[in-house]
């Protein structure tokens, strides 16, 4: 399933100055994906966190997950779009309080990034909010 760096997000509490932002995926045995998230905190060189939720796929798009960080709670996550080539994907939420602009690399285009951007604001996310998440 592979790595993916966080580009750009409405941020969770957690994540508000993260730098080199990254989420790998590994599919388990039973079905469940292993989450790897980890970014320094406030610099590149700042304390490095790192987060180890449990991803369930609960539909039959494979676009709709169960994030859980915590038992027994299951954050919505919706696969909203993704490159027909899997170098970038939007995740975001029904409640449209959280997105995620994430890439196989660590920089995109500025024609690209933009109309990454421009999906965001298409689906009704308010990208005033949008940080962009250094990268290095």
């Amino acid at each position: 399933m592979g790595s993916w760096y966080v580009l750009a997000s409405i941020p969770t509490f957690l994540e508000k100055n993260a730098y080199g932002a990254v989420e790998s995926y590994a599919l388990n045995p039973d079905g469940t994906v292993a989450v790897d998230f980890s970014f320094h905190k406030g610099a590149f060189d700042g304390p490095l966190k790192t987060m180890h939720p449990k991803g369930f796929v609960l539909d039959s798009s494979n676009a709709v997950w169960g994030m859980r960080f915590i038992w027994p709670i299951k954050a919505e996550y919706r696969i909203c779009y993704l490159e027909s080539d899997y170098s970038a994907v939007i995740i975001g939420r029904t409640a449209r309080d959280y997105v995620w602009i994430m890439a196989r690399t660590p920089e995109v285009s500025a024609a690209e990034y933009a109309a990454l951007v421009k999906r965001v604001a298409a689906m009704g996310y308010d990208v005033a909010k949008l940080r962009k998440v250094p990268q290095q």
